[in-house]
């Protein structure tokens, strides 16, 4: 199957491969989920349960791929400047409705396009909402709400990806400035949603992540291998969860104005290297004593080091002391077992020091 056929393969509802290593464990479950696990860690941990879901189908509209999925309702923690907020199920609530985004051409996934979801039924609008920028264990970045429907039947769904707003480079420079909606039908079943599989995990709370669904139509937010990163890795630091990459190109990526190195700090997940996004983060240079800058850094979006935040400076040295300041944490919602990290609920996102060091 060529890619624009497999984009454009919205019809048909496909299960998604359940979660490796696990699929011979998930039995059927119809239940509301479990209570909260108890004593949650600062961090990312293990949930209490586990659950598939249903790909209902993908698009490629205007340069964009959608593809579209749901499983049982969830509730989800918001996140909102500093604070973060627990959204329990509502008791009309049918199904969690997940989204992803991508660029159709590099199959990268696309943070911060904003997505809106209309579901209409016989031409009858059922629901409507901006829904939110996600981050799970099983997904990674995606967009995802409740929503209750009207039965059982045929709906279509209407996704609508705004401009996109974060700085682009290189191949991505004119691109995704212009506003796409893409329409996937939908063909629900109670019974149907009640057959995705579900587990409990018997070591739920424990430091650690479960393994990522491996979803064929739909491509992975995971940030580059560090071994994969253009530029010179001068290092590496973690604080609550999120681990930042940091590495140096001689010149700015095409369509940044300006001379000197350029700065990039890829942000991703402790386990499984998920992208995070939408963070404030500042960079501050020393070299014997004497601060060389003390900046902001730029959401970036590149084709080779991904999303990634980033600026011009004169040089660095090895030698020289790095200091990345999280100022903000990621503006997503959490699914459980990330709730707690990356800043959140319980979290907390301190300085990461470093002494530049350039590996070979």
């Amino acid at each position: 199957m060529d890619r624009r056929t497999f984009l454009n393969t919205s019809v048909g509802l496909a299960t998604a491969t359940s979660l490796a290593g696990c699929a011979d464990q998930l039995t059927p479950q119809s239940t509301r989920a479990p209570a909260i696990v108890e004593n949650r860690p600062n961090g990312i941990y293990l949930p209490g349960h586990v659950e598939g879901m249903q790909m209902i189908g993908t698009t490629e509209r205007d340069g964009y791929g959608f593809g579209l999925m749901y499983s049982f309702a969830h509730r989800f923690w918001n996140v909102n400047g500093k604070t973060t907020s627990l959204t329990k199920i509502g008791r009309d609530d049918d199904i969690h409705l997940m989204a992803s985004v991508w660029d159709s051409e590099t199959q990268m996934i696309l943070p911060e396009t904003g997505l809106s979801v209309e579901i209409y039924r016989n031409s009858d609008l059922v629901s409507q909402e901006a829904i939110y920028p996600m981050l799970s264990q099983p997904m990674g970045f995606h967009y995802g709400a409740n929503f209750g429907l009207d039965g059982d039947g045929t709906y279509d769904v209407r996704l609508s990806v705004g401009g996109l707003s974060t700085r682009r480079t290189d191949t991505f420079q004119d691109r995704f400035e212009e506003p796409a909606t893409a329409a996937i039908p939908f063909e629900y079943s109670e019974s149907q949603r009640d057959e995705i599989n579900f587990r409990r995990l018997e070591d739920a709370g424990s430091p650690g992540a479960i393994e990522p669904m491996a979803m064929e139509m739909v491509p992975d937010s995971t940030a580059p291998r560090v071994d994969r990163l253009p530029g010179r890795v001068i290092g590496t630091g973690r604080t609550d969860g999120a681990v930042f990459v940091t590495t140096v190109l001689d010149s700015p990526p095409v369509g940044i104005v300006g001379q000197g190195a350029y700065l990039a700090v890829s942000a991703r997940s402790q386990y499984n290297r998920m992208v995070l996004p939408a963070m404030g983060l500042s960079a501050t240079q020393i070299r014997d004593g004497e601060t060389l800058f003390d900046r902001r850094l730029t959401r970036t979006l590149d084709p080779t080091l991904g999303y990634h935040y980033g600026t011009i400076i004169d040089d660095i040295q090895s030698g020289d002391q790095l200091i990345l300041s999280p100022t903000l944490q990621p503006q997503t919602a959490r699914h459980e077992g990330y709730e707690t990290a990356f800043g959140g609920e319980l979290g907390a996102m301190e300085d990461i020091t470093f002494t530049a060091n350039y590996q070979q």
